[in-house]
């Protein structure tokens, strides 16, 4: 098949939703398809990669919570159309058609078998000032959805009823389980505990900082590193200044390879997310490094583990919770050591082998019910 991946999202800039398509199209194209990346950037020169086309500039927009960066650029029609003329897509998915113009724009010209993915769960006031509205149109045009877990299926359901093929995202385990190594400057007899994410509040590092501070009079020899992109919200520099905390390390954005080697080298990993989170690809991520997990139980959450079984669960905004969480992991490794195991035999459910496998067949079977077989 020829196939177009169009991501409403900055390539350039980490993201689950970037994650996803960038993954999928290595699998697409690993299984003998043709694959094209269309997507806004804001730096091509970041995207070593043949399969991409750019197309638009991003803009930060508020989302959710957090900040989607997409392309409101209406002057793409031209280009999008000659693009599509070009190559004579056999499908066309879309990742959050309706985020931005771009996928707007691809749906309205595409003559392709369109498929769309809906990766959020909420999202922007947009939903109640006329965007439902606006969509209609476009969502008819769709020939199959896909959902990435029930939260996201029953969040844009209530917008466009209809049936949604739950895919959940992926994890490449063989590059976490068995590939990578820990940093040995880290790997120096200080516990590790570790948070992966953007600095943003729902996020909830703030929460993991007062746990921190908390554990650390009993526990001085624990470490924090905190990997993402961004700046601390005001709250997380007052906890930090006021309780006077200690081997806390921003370690800023890093590499795909260099975040597979952070997991590889905390004892612990520590999400304490709010909310918002329609699935938990961190969670799959540190799974698959076989690193014990201790998560906030929001609905993104608890679908993807179990409390006591491939992780600890406690609820959001509990600093106590969070603290209490991560002694019961210093203080049993055992009970560490078999969330691990439990964790990895997990992750490797959701391998993008499997998860490949799975959207090639959607595709397939929506052709198929596009040509009335």
């Amino acid at each position: 098949m020829k196939i177009a991946l169009v991501s409403a999202y900055d390539y350039a800039f980490p993201g689950a939703v970037t994650d996803h398509v960038r993954n999928l199209a290595a699998q697409l194209d690993a299984r003998g398809h043709s694959v094209r990346v269309i997507a806004p950037c804001s730096d091509p020169a970041l995207v070593p990669d043949e399969r991409f086309v750019p197309m638009g500039r991003p803009v930060p927009i508020p989302s959710g919570g957090s900040v989607a960066r997409v392309s409101l650029s209406v002057w793409l029609a031209p280009r999008t159309k000659s693009l599509l003329r070009e190559e004579s897509f056999d499908v066309v998915h879309l990742h959050e058609p309706f985020s931005g113009v771009l996928p707007f724009t691809v749906l309205g010209l595409s003559d392709a078998a369109n498929i769309a993915t809906f990766h959020s769960y909420r999202g922007t006031r947009l939903w109640t000032r006329g965007t439902t509205r606006l969509a209609r149109p476009y969502f008819r045009k769709l020939h199959g959805r896909i959902a990435v877990s029930e939260s996201a299926r029953d969040f844009i359901s209530g917008h466009f009823p209809g049936s949604y093929e739950i895919i959940p995202n992926g994890v490449r385990v063989a590059a976490y389980a068995n590939e990578a190594v820990p940093f040995p400057h880290l790997c120096d007899g200080m516990v590790n505990i570790l948070f992966v994410g953007r600095l943003e509040k729902r996020k909830g590092l703030r929460h993991l900082l007062g746990a921190f501070a908390k554990l650390k009079w009993t526990w001085p020899n624990i470490r924090l590193l905190v990997v993402g992109p961004g700046a601390p919200d005001e709250d997380s520099y007052r906890t930090l200044s006021e309780r006077n905390i200690k081997d806390v390390v921003f370690v800023g954005a890093v590499s795909e390879e260099d975040k597979i080697r952070y997991y590889k080298t905390a004892d612990i990993f520590c999400t304490p997310a709010t909310g918002r989170e329609s699935f938990g690809v961190v969670l799959l991520e540190a799974m698959a490094a076989g690193t014990p997990i201790v998560a906030t139980a929001i609905e993104g959450y608890s679908k993807v583990i179990t409390h006591g079984s491939e992780g600890l669960l406690v609820p959001p905004e509990s600093e106590d919770g969070l603290a209490h969480a991560i002694e019961t992991l210093l203080r049993d490794p055992q009970l560490a050591r078999r969330l691990a195991y439990n964790g990895l035999a997990r992750a490797r459910e959701f391998s993008w082998e499997t998860i490949g496998k799975r959207v090639e067949d959607f595709y397939t079977s929506r052709l198929q019910a596009r040509a009335g077989r």
